[in-house]
């Protein structure tokens, strides 16, 4: 059934989630402003001017004017886990200045220009960091560790904030790792994919991957996405995990992708754990609450999730 009439902004429109969810939205007859560092994209112009989400005057012109349904803060700064570190104050800061205080400009624009304006804020497992809890839930303490965890708390505090006393519409989706072909080189799924595509095609002769036992909830990111229209579809506002609730290791997503190739990842792989910049706990989800309230479901199994991916790459 369309959804005529509605009106979205996408916040981080030209990452993976961004360019999913614009899809999603555009099949639902959505009129959508999708912002990024690289200008606006609306859904029938590409890319033209930009908007600063860090000035509070450009957010709460934009908000004042378009007066959104639904807005989606999508945008974050943070790095993979093999991504090398810098600064940490800058990494920190960078990270507070997206994950948060941007943020805060969309939710106070909400407050006092559009006050039927419904939020999704994208958080993250690694808001648990080193849990001691196997599975955790929305009960589940956050306790992060990394400057991306830390923000992220402060983001989904931020929401809790505004629903509890100001009401307004600020729903947290709790996301665990979720892949799709839009994934970047950085990340450990497309690094693996990528990388045994290239040994195929003879443009590579190795893969080299921190943690062969390290494992990890992964999804398909079309299902995440819409995940975060079902929960602003709710009737009221609350923090939802949005995962699986199955773990599989490094190992075995080599093992998929390396076999749809038709190769023998035991002549390709190495292990090298000098490459992990930053250790994390097994992170595993529970969505019973997101799927008692909307009926949300992960579509694929997690080798039907790669193969969809090795098939839609470059398309």
């Amino acid at each position: 059934m369309k959804t005529a009439n509605k009106k979205a902004i996408i916040v981080g429109a030209g990452g993976q989630d961004g360019k999913l969810l614009f899809k999603l939205l555009s099949d639902f007859d959505y009129t959508i402003i999708g912002l990024d560092k690289n200008g606006i994209r609306t859904n029938n112009v590409i890319w033209k001017n930009k908007i600063n989400i860090s000035d509070q005057k450009q957010v709460f012109s934009l908000i004042k004017k378009f007066k959104p349904d639904e807005i989606y803060y999508l945008a974050a700064y943070h790095f993979s886990s093999q991504d090398k570190r810098g600064d940490i104050y800058q990494e920190l800061r960078q990270s507070y200045e997206i994950n948060v205080l941007a943020f805060l400009n969309f939710l106070e624009g909400i407050r006092l220009f559009s006050a039927k304006t419904k939020i999704f804020y994208a958080g993250s497992s690694l808001l648990f960091g080193n849990t001691p809890t196997k599975i955790q839930t929305e009960k589940t303490p956050f306790k992060p560790t990394g400057a991306y965890g830390l923000s992220k708390e402060g983001g989904a505090n931020l929401c809790r904030l505004y629903r509890e006393k100001y009401q307004v519409f600020a729903a947290v989706g709790i996301m665990y790792n979720h892949e799709s072909e839009y994934r970047t080189a950085n990340f450990l799924s497309m690094k693996i994919i990528r990388g045994a595509k290239n040994i195929a095609d003879e443009k590579e002769q190795k893969l080299i991957v921190g943690d062969l036992k390290a494992r990890v909830d992964w999804g398909y990111a079309p299902d995440y996405v819409l995940a975060m229209k079902l929960i602003l579809n709710l009737k009221k506002a609350d923090d939802f995990i949005i995962a699986t609730g199955q773990a599989h290791s490094v190992l075995d997503f080599i093992k998929t992708t390396f076999k749809a190739f038709g190769l023998d990842w035991k002549k390709y792989v190495q292990e090298d754990k000098k490459i992990i910049d930053e250790k994390r706990s097994i992170l595993i989800g529970d969505a019973r609450k997101l799927k008692m309230a909307t009926g949300w479901k992960p579509s694929v199994s997690f080798q039907k999730m790669i193969e969809k991916i090795i098939n839609n790459l470059d398309k």
